[in-house]
């Protein structure tokens, strides 16, 4: 099998941007349809923690555990952890934590953590 695409990882018309002449820096492009198709409402005025987590859920929903079983060139999967609670603040407000695990494999050589990896 192939590895996963941008668009299979990050959502419905995730792309990457080449650079030229009326683009001048490459990049990664998510719209905003693939965030709200992972929740998030107003990605316009949202915060970097809601699109991050946007981003976790769209790669939830394709970088499984089954994928990575049955897909030698898939590197990542990602799993739902145990939820808790716990208490924060000067008023010990209750907070519900919810965990999402992001497992990364690759052969072992040794060497750090390298996001060219993946």
């Amino acid at each position: 099998m192939a590895e996963p695409t941008i668009a299979q990882i990050f959502g419905t018309g995730a792309t990457r941007l080449a650079s030229g002449a009326s683009a001048p820096s490459a990049g990664l492009f998510i719209p905003d349809t693939a965030l709200i198709a992972a929740g998030l409402t107003t990605p316009t005025t949202a915060s970097g923690e809601g699109h991050f987590v946007a981003v976790l859920i769209n790669g939830q929903t394709y970088l499984t555990q089954t994928a990575f079983d049955s897909n030698i060139d898939q590197s990542i999967y990602v799993s739902t952890g145990f939820s808790s609670f716990t208490t924060r603040g000067t008023d010990n407000d209750p907070y519900t934590v919810r965990q999402l695990t992001i497992n990364l494999a690759k052969l072992d050589d040794g060497s750090t953590l390298n996001p060219g990896d993946y």
